[in-house]
C-alpha cells in the first residue's frame, strides 16, 4: 500500500507523541507528519488543505496519547477507497490508569450538527472532501465549519470499530458537563459556531427566515388561566418543596397545579394526596397508561379537562425562585402572542448554593436566527411555557429525555417564542437527577435521539422552504 496518509498533530510538545509518531512512521503508509498549532481555526484548516499531497489526512484534534490499532490506517483506507466517503472516524479504547475501556460514538446523520459531537479525537479525512471548502475567518469554528461542508459534499461516517486507544482527558461526570455550552465564558467561541451553522442550514435549504404564524390567544375558554405541570416519579425529598413553590404564587388571574404521578412507590404518591386535601387546586392525576415517560405524563395534564390557557413548566427537582415567576410568564404571552415562553433559571446545589456557572439565560437567542441556532444547541433554556392548544396539538413524544427539546424545535418552526432573561426558578442539581451521572452507553442513547429530532426537523424545514417561491 502506497504512501497516502498525511498526518496532522497538534502542538509543539512531543512528550504525548513519541509512541504514536513512531507507530505512524513504521506504518509504511504515512509519507509525512506535519506539526499544527490550533486544530479547531480556519489558519489550520487553510494549512491542511493546501499542505496535503497525498489522498488522505489523518487528523489528530487534541494533544493527547494514540496507540493505534491492528492495521487502523489501513481499515480506514480501504473502507474510504471502497465507498468514496469524505470522512471517518472510529470508535476507540479510553485509557484511565491502567484500565481500557470501550467507548463507543454515535453515527452521524442530518441532524449531528452541534458542535459538540463527539468522533473521537481521531478524523480520517479525504483530501478530495476538502478541495471545494470555502475558508471563513474563524478563531474556533474552522474545524465545526469543515465538518458541515464534508457531510453536505461527501459525507461522513462512523466504522463501528475500535480503532485506537487514547488517555482519557475529562473525568467529570455526565451532569456536570451538561451546561459548558451556556457558560458564559464560551460567549465568543458561541457566536462564531452559530454562524457557521446558519451558513450549513442555508447551503442544504433548512434555514428560516423570521416569518412566523400569529396566534389568537382567546381562540378557546379554558377554565383557567394558567397550569403549573409537575411530571413526578419517586421525589419524595424534593416534591413536597415543587409545589409549595407553586401555591406561594402571586397573581393576576386563576392558576392551579397538575402534578401528574406517574406511579411513585417512595411515599411521593402520599405527599401530593396531603397537598390535594388542603388545596382544591392542586390536582392529583395518576395516568391509566403504564408505559408513560416524562413527555406521555405533560400529555396527560395537557389534556386534563381542568388544563388552564397556558401550560407552565416546573421539573420536581426544582422550585420557583420567588412568588412572581408565573405572572411574569404570563405578561409575557400577553404582551407578545407569542406560542412559547422560556425563562432563565440558577443552578444550585440541593441546599439552594449557586453553582456554576450560576444563571442559564440562553441570550445566545435572537428573535431573528433564534430557531436556526436552536438546531446547533442541545436545549433552548428552561422554564418552558406554552399556549395550550398549540401543545395539544404537537403532542409530546412519549419519552422522558429530549422531549421538551423535540417540542422547542417543532414550535420555532412556525411560531416565535417569548423569551425571559431574568432567573425564574432554581434548577437543583444533586446525585438524584435523572442525568447526574450517565454511562457513555445511556450517553450515547441520548445523543442519537436528539440528533434525529434535529433530522426530522431539518426534514420537515426543507419541506417548508421547498413549497414557497424562490
Amino acid at each position: 500500500m502506497s504512501k497516502s496518509i498525511t498526518a496532522f498533530l497538534p502542538g509543539k510538545n512531543t512528550d504525548y507523541k513519541n509512541k504514536f509518531v513512531k507507530d505512524l512512521q513504521d506504518s509504511g503508509i504515512v509519507a509525512e507528519i506535519i506539526n499544527i498549532e490550533n486544530p479547531i481555526d480556519s489558519k489550520t484548516i487553510e494549512f491542511i488543505r493546501t499542505k496535503t499531497a497525498t489522498d488522505y489526512i489523518l487528523f489528530l484534534t487534541l494533544e493527547t496519547s494514540i496507540e493505534l490499532g491492528q492495521f487502523s490506517l489501513e481499515r480506514f483506507i480501504s473502507i474510504a477507497e471502497s465507498i468514496g466517503i469524505g470522512m471517518l472516524y472510529s470508535d476507540y479504547y479510553e485509557i484511565s490508569g491502567n484500565e481500557r475501556k470501550l467507548h463507543p460514538v454515535t453515527d452521524y446523520q442530518t441532524g449531528s450538527i452541534r458542535d459538540d459531537f463527539n468522533f473521537g479525537p481521531l478524523l480520517f479525512i479525504s483530501k478530495a472532501a476538502m478541495l471545494e471548502f470555502s475558508n471563513r475567518d474563524y478563531k474556533y469554528a474552522g474545524l465545526y465549519s469543515l465538518r458541515l461542508f464534508i457531510s453536505e459534499k461527501a459525507g461522513i461516517m462512523r466504522i463501528p470499530e475500535y480503532l485506537y486507544s487514547t488517555v482519557s482527558l475529562d473525568f467529570r461526570k455526565s451532569g456536570e458537563k451538561l451546561f459548558d455550552y451556556v457558560n458564559p465564558q464560551n460567549r465568543e467561541v458561541q457566536i462564531e459556531m452559530e454562524r457557521a451553522a446558519s451558513e450549513h442550514l442555508k447551503r442544504i435549504g433548512a434555514y428560516l427566515n423570521p416569518d412566523f404564524k400569529e396566534i389568537s390567544l382567546d381562540e378557546i375558554d379554558f377554565p383557567y388561566e394558567a397550569s403549573v405541570i409537575i411530571p413526578v416519579k419517586n421525589r419524595v425529598k424534593t416534591i413536597g418543596d415543587a409545589i409549595e413553590s407553586v401555591l406561594k404564587q402571586k397573581t393576576d388571574f386563576s392558576f392551579n397545579l397538575i402534578v401528574v404521578d406517574n406511579y411513585s412507590t417512595d411515599g411521593t404518591t402520599e405527599i401530593i394526596k396531603d397537598f390535594v386535601n388542603k388545596n382544591e387546586n392542586v390536582i392529583h392525576v395518576i395516568p391509566a397508561k403504564k408505559d408513560l415517560g416524562i413527555g406521555g405524563c405533560w400529555n396527560e395534564a395537557v389534556n386534563h379537562p381542568k388544563c388552564g390557557k397556558f401550560s407552565i413548566q416546573l421539573d420536581s427537582d426544582d422550585i420557583y425562585k420567588d412568588s412572581s415567576a408565573i405572572q411574569k410568564i404570563v405578561d409575557v404571552f400577553r404582551k407578545e402572542k407569542c406560542a412559547m415562553v422560556i425563562g432563565s433559571y440558577t443552578l444550585t446545589d440541593f441546599q439552594l448554593n449557586e453553582i456554576p456557572p450560576g444563571i442559564i439565560d440562553h441570550r445566545e437567542w435572537t428573535p431573528e436566527n433564534g430557531r436556526n441556532n436552536a438546531l446547533r444547541i442541545n436545549g433552548l433554556g428552561a422554564p418552558r411555557s406554552y399556549y395550550t392548544p398549540v401543545l395539544r396539538n404537537i403532542k409530546i413524544p412519549n419519552v422522558s429525555y429530549g422531549e421538551d427539546y423535540a417540542v422547542c424545535l417543532a414550535i420555532s418552526r412556525n411560531y416565535q417564542i417569548g423569551r425571559i432573561y431574568e432567573s425564574l426558578y432554581y434548577c437543583r442539581r444533586w446525585e438524584e437527577n435523572s442525568d447526574a451521572s450517565l454511562s457513555i452507553e445511556r450517553q450515547n442513547i441520548n445523543n442519537a435521539y436528539k440528533d434525529r429530532i434535529r433530522t426530522i426537523e431539518i426534514i420537515a424545514r426543507q419541506k417548508i422552504n421547498s413549497k414557497r417561491p424562490k
